[in-house]
């Protein structure tokens, strides 16, 4: 899990709610009933008509991957791709198939590996594997907009509760001394749908957003660096355009790593050009 996530939100959470109490205000005062229904209660009903069922079923999906930590780094990628690259120069192409155990789980990497054995044109892989990143980012933003949804209904919700308050307010204008605090309650509303939109479900939709921005970003080096294996690049030029998708300091984990694997000082040069990225 992302902890960075949980801080964030609560951070947020409770920064609205001590700000309020600091303010003389009291914790009872915030916990409405009747402002929760309308606002929550009101935002998942439009966020239900907004949606088909087979997107909502995935919320759960969605939320996980909201927190969950990164998957893969692209330092460890690089590592891996430079190793393919290293068999397949020393074994053949057909010699990659053996190391498939190795991506097991990773069907986007496997099916790359899969088609340079299989000989397939290099045109095709690098339209397929394309293809396949495209409709990733859109199976994952399709059900990511629900917080979007919920973002923008959540505010007017609490709007539609204020003026429902204020409604039952003018109604008993005969009882003066009960105006204050009756007003105050009304616009709690407000405060629930704007509070709800900009500490919950707009952050959490910026967050799928950059999580999928780095998944999608360690695909695209893979179908480099598939691409670059089938093409039988050497592993100098390989590192070259693997580094570009590095930070300096990744690209030194990389040379690092692939010294102590086996001592292998040729690649510093790569890493000295890349590096200035």
């Amino acid at each position: 899990m992302d902890v960075a996530t949980v801080i964030g939100l609560l951070v947020g959470l409770l920064s609205l709610v001590v700000g309020f109490l600091l303010e003389g205000g009291e914790l009872i005062a915030l916990l409405k009933i009747t402002a929760f229904l309308i606002v929550f209660g009101g935002t998942i009903g439009a966020v239900i008509v907004s949606f088909p069922g087979k997107v909502l079923a995935k919320v759960p999906f969605i939320l996980k991957y909201a927190f969950q930590g990164k998957k893969e780094r692209p330092d460890d990628t690089v590592i891996q791709l430079i190793h393919l690259a290293n068999i397949s120069r020393r074994e053949g192409l057909l010699a990659l198939e053996g190391e498939q155990d190795s991506f097991e789980k990773d069907p986007f990497m496997a099916n790359g590996i899969q088609m340079v054995v299989d000989g397939v044109d290099s045109d095709a892989i690098d339209d397929i594997l394309n293809r396949d990143i495209d409709l990733y980012e859109q199976k994952i933003l399709s059900i990511g907009r629900i917080f979007e949804a919920a973002g923008g209904y959540a505010p007017t919700m609490g709007i539609i509760g204020t003026v429902m308050g204020l409604v039952h307010v003018l109604g008993s204008l005969e009882n003066a001394t009960e105006l204050g605090p009756a007003i105050a309650v009304a616009f709690i509303a407000t405060l629930y749908g704007v509070g709800s939109a900009n500490v919950i479900y707009l952050p959490l939709y910026t967050k799928i957003k950059n999580n999928l921005a780095g998944e999608l970003m360690i695909r695209q080096l893979k179908t480099e660096g598939i691409l670059s294996i089938q093409y039988g690049e050497n592993t100098m030029i390989l590192k070259k355009k693997l580094y570009a998708f590095l930070s300096e300091d990744e690209c030194r984990k990389v040379e690092q790593q692939l010294a102590s694997n086996n001592g292998d000082g040729a690649a510093s040069g790569a890493f000295q050009e890349a590096g200035q990225l």
